[in-house]
C-alpha cells in the first residue's frame, strides 16, 4: 500500500516510516497539514495515518475535508488525545480507526491491514496465475507449492497488479506504489522490477501493453 504519515514528533514519525516500510509498504512522512494537502493532491494514497495536534492546525480539519467527497482512502487517527469524547469525535468525522499514543508499532501495522480491507472488496484474497498462487492476506507468493521470496518493492508491484487483475496499471501508478516522494527513480527501474517479478511469477503472468503499462493475467482462484 501507499501510505501517508502526518506526524510532527520527529522520533515517532521516523520510527513509523521505517517500521511500515519494512513491512512492504511505501511511505511518505510529513509534519504539517499544508504538506499533507500537497501530498494528497499529488499522489494517490491507500491509507492516511493522521496525528491531530499539528503545528498548523488540528488534523480533524483535514479529516473533514477529505470526507466531504467520496474517497477510498482509509484514515487512521494516531494521537495523544485519548478521551472517549475525542475518539467519538474522530470516528464521527470519518476516521476508520483511532489509535492512542503511545502505541505498539506492530499493532499499528495490524490496524493498517484491517482498515485497508474495508476498501478492498476482493472476494477471495488469493488468486492463481499460472502455476503460482498469490495470497494478498498473508503477503505470500507460492509457485508449485514452494514459497517464493520477494523484496518489499517486488511485493508492492505484485500486490498492485493483483488487486486489479486484468486492469492496466500505468508506469506512474507503479512508481507511486514503489517509491516515496523523496526518492529518485532510475529511468529503467520499473522495467527492472517487472522483469524480476516475471521471473518469480512466470514469464507470461505480467503482460505489457505498449505505451500504456502492465497488467496481471489471472487464471483463476484456488
Amino acid at each position: 500500500m501507499r501510505i501517508l504519515v502526518i506526524e510532527d514528533e520527529p522520533h515517532l514519525g521516523a520510527a513509523v516510516q521505517e517500521h511500515v516500510q519494512q513491512a512492504g509498504h511505501t511511505v511518505d512522512w510529513f509534519t504539517t497539514l499544508e504538506e499533507a494537502r500537497a501530498a494528497l493532491a499529488a499522489v494517490h494514497y491507500d491509507c492516511l495515518l493522521l496525528d491531530l495536534g499539528l503545528p498548523d492546525g488540528n488534523g480533524r480539519t483535514l479529516l473533514r475535508e477529505i470526507r466531504r467527497t467520496p474517497s477510498p482512502l482509509s484514515i487512521l487517527i494516531t494521537t495523544a488525545e485519548n478521551q472517549t469524547s475525542d475518539r467519538i469525535a474522530g470516528l464521527s468525522d470519518g476516521a476508520d480507526d483511532y489509535l492512542a499514543k503511545p502505541y505498539d508499532l506492530d499493532e499499528l501495522l495490524a490496524r493498517i491491514t484491517a482498515v485497508g480491507r474495508r476498501y478492498r472488496p476482493l472476494i477471495d484474497n488469493r488468486l492463481m496465475v499460472g502455476e503460482s498462487e498469490i495470497d494478498l492476506e498473508r503477503k505470500r507468493l507460492t509457485r508449485k507449492g514452494q514459497i517464493i521470496d520477494l523484496t518489499a518493492r517486488e511485493w508492492a508491484l505484485l500486490e498492485l497488479l493483483a488487486r486489479r487483475p486484468g486492469a492496466i496499471c500505468s508506469r506512474q501508478q507503479i512508481e507511486d506504489a514503489l517509491y516515496n516522494l523523496e526518492e529518485e527513480i532510475d529511468s529503467n527501474a520499473i522495467e527492472v522490477f517487472v522483469s524480476r517479478v516475471r521471473k518469480k511469477l512466470g514469464a507470461e503472468a505480467i503482460r505489457t501493453v505498449r505505451g500504456r503499462g502492465y497488467y496481471l493475467e489471472q487464471t483463476g482462484t484456488p
